[in-house]
């Protein structure tokens, strides 16, 4: 429990680091519903002052979408409430210095909102410290490389981009050779930046690679996985290279998977998925966690999957499950469990998307483990062989069924809270309102001249 001491401590230690390092500005930032970081920077004399006490940030970032349009069924705020400021505190915990940019600092910030993304997360962290428990978990995402900038994807209409390397070279030594300047650079500023990649490589496809970051404690783990896409954009501009990490950006290459693998541990440390004598080492708690996670899948889906682009990903055979299962060393199915030493015992979460929120995909999927554990569900059958023709519940196909599965669930409200779901889904809904009034470049080519 931090205390008023405590802080005026942490602050005197960053004051003497500031001063060792030549910090001359701080960045500051949050993440809204649709994981995209909101900051700005402020100089080192407004730093001390918010540092102490926090500051007003306009509640504007929880009123509109992810390209900056006012919502029009708002809840939280909106034209009714005036968008006034929110009190926002500093995290000084998540203190980094920026690498690629001289002399700055960066935090975080937590928002007194209900429907803060990271407070979320945070209520379920302490709901699993009640059950017992402490969480560990890491992400790994995949995403594609352009040799592209912001403004030549515009003018080419997003049509006839130049990835980073041509071909399909899934795990390839060459490929990763021959951008060795970008791929050596990603990795040492990602890992000066407090973001430690343990595996880099190329997936299949042009230009396409994944990373695996370290594991942490879960608050931990999801500040570096919702930093890791900010950080690689930022770092790969100064390459002359834009990533994508949307589920699918093309309809004829793989998509890409956010991968979280989950474990729990006693509050004493000792690790909770693993016994010797439980079928496939598995433990009642693992077994009582997947269960959960198998049972809220399909009303949780539009918390994982949150785009009208991510149910692109889900069909069958392109490495994203459409249906609630679960299997042992299985990477068809929804859930992985990995077997192994008690230590390295856990489930992989495959259902996720590299187009996730990690704090909503996090408290979402941790939360319905937990609430396997505390209703004691059983574990239905294991799914073996190839996950597609498995007899299992389905998932919602499109936002809008996920969004509806989501609304009606009395799980999710209990769970992650009246007010966040309520918004959430208000968001999704306004999500599936844009798309269903666009007119796209597939009805074009195909009516524009027959109908």
């Amino acid at each position: 429990m931090e205390t008023a001491k405590s802080r005026t401590a942490q602050i005197d230690r960053l004051r003497e680091d500031f001063g060792k390092h030549g910090v001359r500005k701080v960045k500051l930032g949050g993440f809204d519903i649709d994981g995209v970081l909101r900051g700005k920077y402020v100089s080192l004399d407004k730093f001390w002052g918010v540092a102490e006490g926090g500051l007003g940030f306009c509640d504007v970032v929880f009123g509109w979408d992810s390209g900056d349009v006012l919502y029009d069924n708002a809840s939280v705020t909106g034209w009714h409430t005036g968008y006034p400021d929110i009190h926002a505190t500093v995290d000084l915990s998540t203190y980094r210095r920026i690498p690629w940019e001289e002399g700055t600092a960066a935090f975080l910030l937590d928002f007194d909102v209900p429907v803060s993304p990271r407070g979320i997360l945070q209520k379920i962290e302490q709901k699993a410290r009640a059950l017992g428990f402490t969480v560990k978990c890491s992400c790994e995402y995949e995403f594609f490389l352009f040799k592209e900038t912001p403004e030549s994807v515009r003018a080419k209409g997003y049509a006839g981009m130049t990835p980073l390397s041509p071909g399909m070279f899934g795990y390839s030594w060459l490929r990763a050779s021959e951008n060795a300047p970008l791929v050596h650079d990603l990795q040492d500023k990602l890992g000066a930046f407090d973001i430690e990649v343990e595996g880099f490589h190329t997936e299949t496809g042009p230009g396409v690679y994944e990373a695996a970051i370290r594991y942490d404690a879960l608050l931990r783990a999801a500040d570096k996985a919702a930093l890791f896409k900010t950080a690689t954009k930022e770092i790969c501009a100064r390459h002359g290279v834009m990533p994508c990490f949307m589920a699918k950006w093309n309809k004829d290459l793989p998509g890409c998977s956010g991968h979280l693998h989950q474990s729990l541990w006693s509050l004493s440390g000792q690790p909770a998925f693993h016994d010797a004598r439980g079928p496939s080492g598995m433990s009642k708690t693992l077994q009582h966690y997947v269960a959960g996670q198998v049972a809220l899948m399909p009303a949780f889906t539009a918390l994982i999957a949150p785009t009208i682009n991510s149910y692109k990903r889900m069909v069958r055979g392109a490495w994203s499950p459409i249906m609630a299962t679960w299997g042992v060393e299985n990477r068809t199915t929804a859930l992985r469990v990995i077997p192994g030493s008690p230590a390295a015992t856990r489930v992989e979460y495959r259902f996720a998307a590299a187009d996730m929120n990690p704090y909503i995909a996090m408290a979402a999927s941790i939360a319905s483990g937990l609430y396997g554990i505390e209703h004691e569900l059983p574990l239905s059958a294991e799914t073996k062989g190839n996950g597609y023709d498995a007899k299992a519940p389905p998932l919602p196909s499109t936002l809008r069924e996920a969004t509806a599965a989501l609304a009606a669930s009395k799980e999710a409200r209990e769970l992650l809270g009246e007010t966040f779901v309520d918004h959430y889904v208000r968001t999704r809904e306004w999500e599936c309102r844009q798309f269903e009034s666009a007119v796209t470049k597939w009805e074009l080519e195909r009516y524009f001249e027959i109908i």
